[in-house]
């Protein structure tokens, strides 16, 4: 809405500035349709500029200044030699030309490294201290990432990334049904962490080019915005850990908060389904934490006493070994 004011306003100046340019000259109709259309023509060339990411703007501008200058430090060396009146104008325009041409290109194509050039890519403020938490789209599809924030454990903006948005977009229109309901979810807690003034979500909308798989982009990413990535995606979090990039795993969150349980110690849990060893069944704890009853079988379906045997930790979750401390 801001930006249609500012348009239509835009458009009423210039047609006022072209009446009164044209109203010198006797012809006030013709001034206000060369003011109306001009503006209307800027207007649409803004329109088409819509994609164009201000990160790569601005590495464009920072190539033409850096080309300028290096065609005035050659001209002013080439100037000392006698190469007349007439050439070195010429000389001079040509090799700006050149320098501000090679200059612009080789900033766009390395536009990504340019994180210290373009301070704000980094969504920094002085007043967050915890910096910036990329997003996966393992962790917006998981859902847990808009109640962990809101607890406040974890600090900092989330960030998601332009290609995370479009492979949302890419499973939400998916033909498979189960995908198709894991990015409309996705996209749905995003939109409702946009509206909660408590969240600070933000959209990276410069988009790393190249064919590198989301995973790349996301820690190349990471790397140049001095950003943590919070994901629920094991192999992520190894191939990130590797390359020096901090990992907020929401699993091991969840595995960290679990209540301890030790050797002896009785619990309640319902039986739901048999075990892969002969006689064991398996029952679940409110956490979802698998617990595994020996000679168990003949329980299954009822809420039963077991006694703590052993607790093993997987990349899965935690396992916990029990026997059933009274027949049934």
């Amino acid at each position: 809405m801001t930006l249609l004011f500012v348009r239509v306003f835009f458009l009423i100046i210039s047609g006022v500035v072209g009446y009164q340019i044209g109203a010198i000259n006797e012809h006030a109709p013709v001034g206000v349709f060369l003011g109306i259309g001009g503006a209307a023509l800027l207007i649409l060339i803004e329109l088409t500029l819509r994609q164009v990411s201000v990160r790569g703007l601005s590495s464009m501008v920072f190539g033409l200044l850096l080309g300028i200058f290096m065609a005035n430090l050659v001209s002013d060396i080439l100037s000392l030699l006698p190469l007349g009146d007439v050439v070195k104008p010429i000389l001079r325009v040509v090799l700006t030309l050149v320098f501000s041409y090679l200059g612009a290109v080789m900033a766009l194509r390395g536009k990504d490294e340019f994180n210290l050039i373009i301070p704000y890519v980094r969504f920094k403020r002085q007043d967050l201290k915890e910096g910036v938490v990329l997003l996966d789209t393992s962790a917006i599809i998981d859902g847990r990432i808009a109640d962990i924030f809101k607890s406040g454990f974890l600090g900092g903006r989330l960030v998601v990334p332009r290609f995370v948005l479009h492979e949302l977009q890419t499973l939400a229109d998916s033909s498979d049904d189960t995908k198709h309901q894991r990015g409309r979810r996705g996209l749905e807690l995003l939109k409702n962490m946009q509206k909660d003034s408590a969240a600070d979500v933000r959209i990276h909308e410069d988009n790393l080019t190249g064919p590198d798989p989301v995973d790349l982009k996301l820690v190349k990413l990471a790397r140049l915005m001095e950003g943590r990535v919070c994901t629920t995606d094991f192999n992520l979090s190894r191939m990130a850990s590797i390359q020096g990039i901090e990992v907020l795993n929401i699993n091991d969150l969840v595995n960290a908060v679990k209540p301890m349980v030790f050797t002896g110690e009785e619990i309640e849990v319902r039986l739901l389904k048999e075990g892969k060893e002969a006689n064991q069944a398996v029952g679940y704890l409110e956490d979802g934490t698998m617990v595994v009853v020996s000679d168990g079988k003949r329980a299954i379906g009822q809420s039963v006493m077991v006694s703590i045997t052993s607790a093993l930790q997987t990349q899965a979750g935690r396992m916990i070994f029990a026997k059933l401390t009274s027949p049934t």
